[in-house]
């Protein structure tokens, strides 16, 4: 679920009561509610409509509630398929969970009139629906603050033992099946810090603390030296507060670890008479028989149930083999379950209805992988979809990456893979269209840039940023994106950027920091030189394309544009030497030269020098950039020579940024692998 919701809204003006309150947040009080703009709205009348109404009592039982403590629930087919959550928070009385559950089913309905997608959530439980796929996926884009508006008086001390509070808290969650905990540590003689952290039932360890870190890091920014702070999302919330505001009763129960059944004790059959051996014999066999089929008989049932509730969307056993094969999974070995639920399919028809049937008049361009087409479901809801070439070996290689990667992934600045489609013969990538485009589009263009003004590049600078360190930092997969370039960001309405093109990401696991790789793929330009040179990459890698990205912003020119100052290669080149003759104000944009911030320009250039620095290590991570970019007063250290990696002696046009004028109207890119 890609939305935010801004911590200055109403609630503000009522947070110091609700925290001073030992119920915070009453049943008839949510937390929150939103409902996201960027859905669509269902029909009145609607199937849409009739599977809602089916599924939300299904997440409000009225007999006794899930010892789980916690509801997953799918409903219909698609395009009309709905998916459900709800969980009452630990702590929560049986009463209050099911009190609140049927609060939720009813205000949900009122206050998200008509929308396909929303979540509602009380201080005792949350309730959510989509048409999406959502379980077990860590959801950080909604936040709501709220804060104690009395400052502490010893704030250096305050923040040390609250920082150590709550990330022990984060970890005891993290590890306890009710991903609940609760603790408090001693500020002094008369004064105590009292803490809660909690995640959603459905996240795995290590997503659930991810979630609560995240959380905890907004303290400095949201509630800094106020003695009381609350974060909530959706996934996860945390509070710390002066006044005891939990009790020490047990959370909800969850299901006791039962043994196997013991064997019953069967007598040993009375002897018999000779000459009834073959009667006895006879009803043995019986016996067997009937004992034989009922088993059957059971064990069929109960994996036709387990496959009903798991709703697997792969109609045909020879469309997920197909899948399978194109996967590299090794013939004989199954696809496991998590891999099944994080690959929504969609039908061939559907996309052949909503494309026109691929028709020229709906095709927005042609990459590496194969030509792109915007289409429209039944819904109204409108798509980009990306067909692979059957001729295409290296659109054969992105399918197969970003299927596996890109479905893991959630976060509103990264662009979201709606379906996949493999089904006689067709291989199809289904993604949110974009109907901005993509950067470059704008950027590059001496009309259309006039519409990046200063803020609107601030606004983009800050989601690609943020972007990265969810995939660096904060994702089940640490990933590295490999191709991160002004055509690769793309637009939404509002210009709210989302990095797409995951064809090329490689994912680091267990304590890996950077791999070798056979050979380097992407944008030269771009590269990092360890990279381009070496093909060693790692996070260090995409800060430098980032670094590369920022200068590009604030000139407006390319890294590789023959309209450079003094003639220079490329854009490193002369930044640098604008940098070293303190002239460094005279790579800005033109068109901004009246309307940005003197200060702030200088320290984006600052800051872009700093992530293409020659030497991997001396470049920021990207969370320590997003630092950056958002002090006024952090000391930023002198930048070395930049890293230049040109496989030419003069630089050559960027065949990916001339691919990007075929995506005038797309929504969604291609890489386009440069020469080798």
């Amino acid at each position: 679920m890609h939305f935010l919701v801004s911590k200055y809204i109403h609630l503000l003006l009522f947070s110091s009561l609700l925290l001073l309150s030992q119920d915070p947040i009453s049943a008839e009080d949510p937390t929150f509610v939103v409902c996201p703009p960027e859905t669509s709205n269902y029909t009145l009348g609607s199937q849409f409509e009739t599977n809602l109404n089916r599924l939300l009592p299904l997440l409000s039982p009225d007999g006794p509630i899930n010892l789980n403590g916690y509801y997953n629930e799918t409903y219909g087919e698609y395009p009309n398929i709905i998916y459900g959550y709800s969980q009452c928070m630990s702590g929560a009385t049986e009463e209050d969970c099911k009190e609140c559950l049927k609060n939720s089913t009813k205000e949900i309905i009122r206050r998200c009139s008509n929308r396909m997608e929303a979540v509602i959530r009380y201080y005792r439980c949350i309730l959510r629906y989509s048409n999406r796929p959502f379980f077990s996926v860590e959801d950080t884009t909604i936040r709501i603050e709220l804060i104690l508006l009395q400052d502490t008086s010893t704030s250096t001390m305050f923040n040390l033992k609250l920082g150590g509070l709550m990330m022990r808290l984060a970890s005891e969650a993290d590890s306890k099946p009710s991903k609940f905990a609760t603790g408090n540590i001693p500020m002094n003689d008369f004064e105590t810090i009292n803490g809660l952290a909690q995640c959603t039932r459905d996240l795995s360890a290590g997503d659930c603390r991810a979630c609560l870190e995240g959380m905890i890091s907004r303290i400095p920014e949201c509630c800094g030296n106020k003695k009381g702070g609350n974060v909530y999302c959706v996934s996860c919330n945390i509070r710390y507060d002066p006044y005891l505001f939990f009790d020490n009763s047990p959370p909800l129960p969850l299901p006791p670890q039962t043994s196997p059944p013991l064997p019953i004790a069967v007598p040993p059959p009375p002897s018999q008479p000779a000459g009834k051996t073959d009667g006895n014999k006879s009803r043995v066999i019986i016996i067997i028989v009937v004992t034989s089929v009922l088993g059957l008989a059971l064990s069929s049932s109960c994996i036709c149930y387990y496959l009903w509730r798991r709703k697997i969307p792969y109609k045909e056993k020879g469309e997920r083999q197909e899948l399978e094969h194109y996967l590299g999974i090794p013939d004989g070995s199954a696809m496991d379950d998590d891999q099944v639920s994080e690959l929504p399919i969609i039908n061939l028809a559907t996309i052949q209805a909503a494309t026109d049937n691929f028709s020229d008049e709906n095709k927005l361009g042609e990459g590496g992988f194969g030509p792109v087409y915007k289409g429209k479901l039944s819904d109204g809801k409108e798509i980009a979809v990306k067909r692979l070439s059957r001729s295409s070996r290296q659109g054969l290689e992105e399918f197969k990456n970003e299927v596996t990667l890109i479905a893991k992934l959630q976060h509103r600045n990264l662009v979201r893979l709606l379906y996949c489609c493999m089904d006689r013969g067709e291989k199809l990538l289904i993604y949110e269209y974009m109907p901005n485009t993509s950067l470059d589009v704008f950027l590059f263009d001496s009309i259309k840039s006039a519409q990046l003004g200063w803020e609107t590049r601030r606004n983009i600078v800050s989601g690609i940023a943020k972007g990265i360190v969810y995939l660096h930092e904060d994702s089940r997969l640490r990933i590295i994106h490999r191709d991160l370039k002004a055509s690769n960001v793309l637009l939404d309405h509002e210009m709210n950027p989302k990095i797409s093109d995951f064809g090329m990401a490689r994912f680091l696991g267990g304590n890996q920091s950077q791999v070798n790789t056979n050979r380097p793929v992407g944008t030269y330009g771009y590269m990092a030189p360890e990279y381009g040179m070496g093909g060693l990459v790692s996070v260090k890698s995409d800060v430098y394309s980032f670094g590369v990205l920022l200068l590009e912003i604030i000139s407006g020119k390319r890294n590789n544009s023959q309209h450079l100052p003094n003639g220079a290669q490329s854009l490193l080149i002369c930044a640098w030497g604008l940098w070293c003759d303190g002239r460094a104000m005279e790579l800005i944009d033109p068109l901004l030269a009246e309307s940005c911030p003197t200060n702030e320009v200088f320290k984006w250039i600052h800051i872009g020098l700093l992530c293409v620095q020659q030497d991997a290590a001396d470049r920021p991570t990207m969370s320590s950039v997003i630092l950056m970019l958002g002090s006024e007063s952090m000391k930023l250290p002198q930048p070395t020579q930049p890293g230049f990696f040109f496989p030419r002696a003069v630089v050559e046009s960027d065949k990916s940024s001339a691919n990007a004028k075929i995506y005038s109207k797309n929504g969604v890119t291609i890489s386009t692998l440069e020469p080798r």
